[in-house]
């Protein structure tokens, strides 16, 4: 597929990450206006509800954007989505005969301030990429254990905390905990030293399930993705993991980008996942391309100075896709519902500039990576601004996600002592 033309000029540009092949969606508000459905395209956005008080979407009989959230449109299933996409393509594209009209409908992006695209139901969070969880199992295990034998098996996941998921650009609170390290002769109740970003991709259920479900099944369940960081107290994981998993260690906040890019968006990237260490059971079988080739980075900038890449990693270099962590949820009979979210685990390739962790690239803090400002990290310091960015590139387009990013605050005073 090659570069679809707008009327909207700024979407044209080979780089520019919201194209009409893009159309992602979001929740925004502006100075004049409360949180409303829009979608993206170039610098600007499209006012959803007021497109459709203005009769120029006539999808339904109910009026689907008049909640600030993207769970009405999600629960009207595939067909609905593909329709609502084929006619935000033709109002947007080159030579449209309504222009006019849609042009005062258009916000600038730099105008508008964005919030959570959905509402989430559950909060799912996988480790499903090898070379993370080889390099993590090689550090605390050592090689020859680094993979627990159920691993190349199934997705390995745990259920985390819906209420925690933010917004891009919500600031993180460095979170107190119970703390043990290897010197300490007991667990201490202190502010988290090593806290850590983990970066990954979202996938967003847009129809329910009730009972197991196909891996091809599960794939067309799922509305879009967004870009996803769990970040992670790993002094209080180390401490609480065993025998259960993670617990509070990933409770203080998981933030995603604003844009949901639809899974209609990403199609002309599907790739294969890699080659199997062990055959899957039939169940979790792949059945056709079903990881995406977008390229990810992670950038870290220290309170007031300019920002370094700490990591460049692939989506495609996950074991297990999000379609395979969806079936493999449903196996229990485990209802899905419209608007779970389903983090990838982290992405790491197998290059150490590949890698989406810190707990990773400092090898648990053995090894501090050093920025371009001169300064070293083993893990986040306070005031440190962490942006993920994600692009799929195309043909003379670029499908781009939007910014996921957040600045680290200090830890409250104890908040236990009154």
């Amino acid at each position: 597929m090659t570069l679809l033309k707008s009327w909207v000029a700024s979407a044209n540009a080979p780089d520019a990450p919201f194209p009409l092949n893009n159309l992602p969606y979001g929740v925004f508000s502006t100075a004049d206006s409360d949180p409303r459905c829009g979608v993206a395209i170039g610098d600007m956005i499209l006012d959803l509800a007021a497109a459709e008080d203005a009769g120029l979407i006539p999808l339904t009989e109910a009026l689907l954007f008049d909640v600030p959230f993207w769970n009405e449109v999600m629960e009207e299933g595939p067909a609905l989505w593909a329709a609502l996409r084929a006619r935000l393509t033709e109002l947007l594209a080159e030579g449209a005969p309504e222009k006019a009209e849609l042009e005062a409908l258009l916000v600038p992006q730099a105008e508008a301030e964005m919030h959570l695209p959905f509402l989430v139901s559950e909060f799912t969070d996988f480790y499903a990429s090898k070379n993370h969880a080889t390099n993590v199992g090689t550090m605390f295990r050592g090689p020859e254990n680094a993979l627990p034998p159920n691993w190349i098996h199934i997705p390995i996941g745990y259920n985390g905390r819906a209420s925690s998921v933010v917004v891009s650009g919500t600031e993180i609170r460095r979170p107190w905990g119970q703390l043990k390290g290897p010197n300490d002769d007991a667990p201490r109740w202190a502010p988290s030293a090593r806290f850590d970003l983990e970066l990954e991709m979202g996938a967003i259920v847009g129809t329910a399930s009730d009972g197991p479900v196909t891996v091809a099944e599960a794939d067309a369940m799922i509305f879009g993705y967004v870009l996803l960081n769990d970040w992670s107290a790993r002094d209080i994981q180390a401490w609480e993991y065993q025998p259960l998993g993670p617990f509070q260690a990933k409770a203080t906040a998981t933030s995603i980008s604003p844009w949901i890019v639809t899974k209609a968006a990403l199609e002309p990237f599907r790739t294969d996942t890699p080659a199997r260490e062990k055959e899957l059971l039939p169940h979790l079988k792949d059945c056709g391309p079903m990881l995406y080739d977008i390229e990810l980075e992670v950038t870290l900038a220290p309170e007031g100075k300019a920002p370094s890449t700490i990591a460049r990693t692939n989506y495609k270099e996950m074991y297990y896709s999000s379609a395979q962590q969806l079936a493999h949820h449903t196996t229990s009979g485990c209802p899905m519902n419209p608007g779970d979210l389903l983090g990838s685990g982290t992405i790491s390739g197998p290059e150490k500039h590949q890698r989406g962790a810190l707990l990773e690239l400092s090898w648990g803090g053995k090894e501090p990576i050093t920025l371009d400002t001169g300064e070293a990290r083993s893990f986040l310091e306070d005031g440190d601004t962490l942006t993920l960015h994600g692009a799929a590139k195309g043909a003379g387009y670029t499908i781009g996600f939007g910014d996921c990013s957040g600045t680290l605050l200090p830890a409250l005073a104890d908040p236990y002592k009154r």
